[in-house]
This record gives C-alpha cells, structure tokens and sequence, in this order.
C-alpha cells in the first residue's frame, strides 16, 4: 500500500507470517546478519539510500513484517 505523510510518500510492503521481533527489527539490516548469506536487508536498505529513501521493518511480532519506506517528494510524482 502506499499513503501520503506530509510531502513525503510511505510505501509499505507487509505480510501475515511470525513477523521480527523486537531485538532483531534493526539488525535485520546489517552485514552479514540473517540465516543464509545476511546480505538481502541490508542490500536493500544500501540501494534504497542512494536516492534518499530510507526503510524500517515497523511490524508486530507475532502478527507479521511490516516494512515502511519513506520516499522524500523529490524523488516521486503522481501522474494523473
């Protein structure tokens, strides 16, 4: 889904798995930190800052991942 908060756009990508608990939320996105390789968060997160988006796994543990990225209103528009 997607929203507008102030002039930035949030798009967020969720699901209804175990989700990430709380002492792993901001590690996910470390080097090397994960089961297999530890390099899919954190890949992530690396490319998505090059153009000044950021991204937060903000979900409730038990419930699902919830992961928020916020893109700053120059680097979107709307085409109506």
């Amino acid at each position: 889904s997607a929203e507008k908060e102030g002039d930035d756009l949030i798009v967020v990508w969720e699901d209804n798995g175990v989700g990430i608990a709380e002492e792993e939320k901001e590690n996910i996105f470390e080097r090397g930190y994960g089961k297999n390789t530890g390099l899919g968060m954190f890949l992530a997160r690396e490319i998505l800052s090059l153009t000044d988006i950021s991204i937060i796994e903000n979900g409730n543990p038990g419930e699902g991942a919830r992961f928020e990225m916020r893109i700053p209103q120059e680097s979107y528009r709307f085409i109506e």
